[in-house]
């Protein structure tokens, strides 16, 4: 590239391209992406997908032509992972059409771990189609079609996919403001809208991908219109991660909290109570062990346990915010006795609204304004087990994952601002002595920063989001920042833990929050005589009992640590002999207020032993003739087929200590 310079003079301008580790390379003339690639190594060209420029991912065909940073992105760049998983959903829309030509396509998005496809076709798909499928996917891999971008003009793509027969496509287009170009995808003969960037080839996708499932999805997701066709499908970088993901799908499958529900006797939901559970006596067991144990903890650390009502006038909610952001997810009932007119119930239409409170933090703002506060009252740390509820769409539903009814361990903290920081690094440290407790060991810290919709001026955001990394900073922890993800009122820390098969959950939280005690108007006397606002921070450590109960369920695959096991021990007599014996072991277990149970059922010990495997009991205890003489007992343990013979006493005294809860023990 040259230009006249001021003397009349041609000077080459010199395109600087800066690395991602901060290494520069220059080039006397524009280049493509590829080219950029094969400049640096001929192997990152070969593993090359794309190109990200200033941040931005583009076609390796995009060309360079001024300063920029650049990086390349390959199999080995999560980024990269989801290009293939796109690309991935379109060669399953290209399979679909060459093998069932009568189908129409939709959208096909990157997801989790993978991507998906609606399909517009009459007749459903099977299970045995998505092999056929898969296999034509393959061929497509091996056919190594060129990816070509077009751009077309927006009456002509709409006129072009509607002559085709693709009208789901060309109502996306229509969708298009007119006058906008849009951006069309070739590979092959076959051809899809899509802004990209994509592979430049369909061989550079690889055979790493599986089709997982078939389901129903409305098109645009709205009920009222047609119901489509989704395939779910999966995508890797290599087939090592293929195959440990389908490894780990397939634990999660045998690990199903809502399975393991029903073979414990712990818990079930029925279509009469959407999104509520039935707790049974053994779930409610697990559930009280752990508010206890939670509840000693936050004793521990000073809160004040409060408990406030599950409705309330919908001005507080106005007052907070939630009325006009969150309302679409609150019960709303009309404060009114309603009439009887021909066995229907009547509403007047006219009576003032009130609201189940979908979280506590309104509620305990009027406990804090009772009376006068003064700065030496702070820090003031009101913790309740508050059942809230949220009107979350039925297809959202999740056992106990995704819940209606929810009791969060949830707790407000009003402080100074400059009691902030210390505030924080002893939540920081209560989370990590949780979470050791009940087993958790990986965790990571992200930090959500301020949503584009939100309350308070960028001033108060400021203050915030520099108080938590303060915070994160003098409690020693490394965290990941997410722009964009923080509650509306403030931003907050998140705890992410790591389960047994890997895959991480978002449960504890703390936000600090500047406007909810301006909004509702709370108060303290400053040093100075003068009224202040307080900080107030939101936090939890477990999210919600349900969730978290869920978590730990799939994550011990239902072999919870004693201490939270529903029934801990079984005692199983050998014959009808030792039924005597039996009794009073289990008199003996009770005694040191262990959750116990004996079996006297004239069953073969095999089977007693299978049965009560199933049910997740920790330990069974096999008494016969010889134990009964001697005074022991043949201790088994779960998940194991080996038995240790002990004598009573000293077994009664093992599971004792093992069952003591871990704050508990000395």
């Amino acid at each position: 590239m040259e230009i006249k310079s001021g003397t009349g003079r041609n000077e080459k301008i010199m395109i600087t391209l800066t690395l991602p580790d901060g290494a520069t390379r220059q080039f006397d003339e524009p280049l493509s992406g590829l080219a950029f690639a094969e400049s640096i190594s001929k192997s990152l060209s070969k593993k090359a997908l794309a190109l990200k420029i200033n941040g931005e991912a583009v076609d390796l065909a995009t060309m360079i032509d001024s300063d920029c940073e650049v990086a390349v992105l390959t199999a080995s760049d999560e980024e990269g992972v989801d290009l293939m998983r796109h690309d991935c959903a379109h060669v399953l829309a290209e399979a679909v059409q060459e093998l069932f030509p009568d189908t129409q396509v939709t959208i096909g998005p990157v997801i989790e771990n993978g991507f998906y496809y609606d399909f517009a076709r009459e007749i459903p798909f099977s299970l045995d189609d998505l092999e056929k499928i898969e296999a034509r996917m393959r061929d497509i891999v091996d056919r190594d079609e060129d990816i070509i971008r077009e751009v077309w003009n927006r009456d002509e793509a709409i006129a072009h996919f509607r002559e085709i027969g693709e009208v789901y496509k060309a109502d996306i287009i229509a969708s298009i403001p007119a006058g906008e170009d849009v951006s069309v995808y070739r590979q092959g003969n076959w051809k899809d809208l899509c802004r990209g960037p994509h592979l430049p080839s369909t061989g550079k996708l690889g055979k790493a991908f599986k089709l997982t499932k078939l389901a129903g999805a409305y098109w645009r997701g709205d009920s009222n219109n047609e119901m489509l066709q989704r395939i779910y499908g999966t995508c890797w970088g290599n087939e090592k991660d293929l195959k440990n993901y389908l490894h780990m799908v397939e634990e999660a499958e045998k690990r199903d909290h809502r399975k393991l529900g029903r073979d414990m006797d712990l818990f079930h939901l029925q279509e009469e109570a959407q999104g509520s559970v039935f707790w049974h006596a053994k779930g409610y067991t697990i559930w009280q062990s752990l508010e206890q144990y939670i509840r000693r903890r936050l004793t521990e650390n000073d809160y004040q346990e409060v408990k406030t009502p599950q409705i309330l006038d919908k001005k507080f909610w106005e007052q907070s915010g939630h009325w006009e952001k969150f309302r679409e997810n609150m019960f709303v009932v009309p404060d009114e006795v309603p009439s009887l007119e021909d066995e229907e119930t009547v509403l007047s239409g006219e009576a003032e609204l009130m609201a189940l409170k979908p979280m506590n933090c309104p509620a305990h703002v009027q406990i804090f304004k009772q009376g006068i506060k003064s700065y030496r009252d702070l820090p003031l740390r009101m913790a309740e087990f508050g059942c809230c509820h949220r009107n979350e769409p039925h297809g959202a539903l999740h056992g106990l994952m995704r819940v209606r009814q929810m009791t969060q361990d949830d707790a407000h903290i009003f402080c100074r601002e400059d009691q902030i920081i210390a505030e924080a690094v002893d939540f920081c440290n209560l989370v990590k002595q949780v979470y050791t407790d009940l087993g958790f060991e990986d965790v990571s810290v992200k930090l959500a920063l301020r949503p584009e919709l939100r309350a308070g001026e960028d001033d108060v955001w400021d203050r915030a989001e520099g108080g938590l990394r303060a915070a994160l900073k003098a409690a020693g922890l490394d965290w990941e920042e997410l722009p964009g993800e923080g509650a509306f009122y403030g931003p907050k820390i998140e705890y992410h833990l790591r389960d047994a098969i890997g895959r991480t959950w978002q449960c504890g939280t703390l936000q600090l929050d500047f406007v909810l005690p301006e909004r509702l108007d709370a108060s303290y006397v400053g040093e100075d005589g003068n009224k202040h606002r307080p900080v107030m921070l939101h936090r939890a450590v477990l999210g919600t009992l349900e969730r978290f109960i869920g978590i730990m369920l799939e994550s011990y695959a239902g072999k919870l640590p004693l201490w939270l096991a529903p029934h801990q021990i079984m005692v199983c007599p050998i014959t009808t002999d030792a039924d005597s014996y039996g009794v009073s072991v289990l008199e003996a277990l009770k005694a040191a207020g262990l959750r116990a149970g004996v079996d006297l059922r004239n069953e073969k010990i095999n089977y007693k032993v299978r049965e009560h495997s199933v049910s997740k009991i920790p330990v069974i205890l096999a008494v016969g003739g010889r134990e009964a003489e001697g005074q022991t007992v043949s201790m088994r343990r779960l998940g194991s087929k080996e038995s240790q013979v002990l004598p009573l006493d000293e077994a009664v005294k093992i599971l004792s200590d093992e069952a003591t809860p871990p704050d508990l023990k000395p």
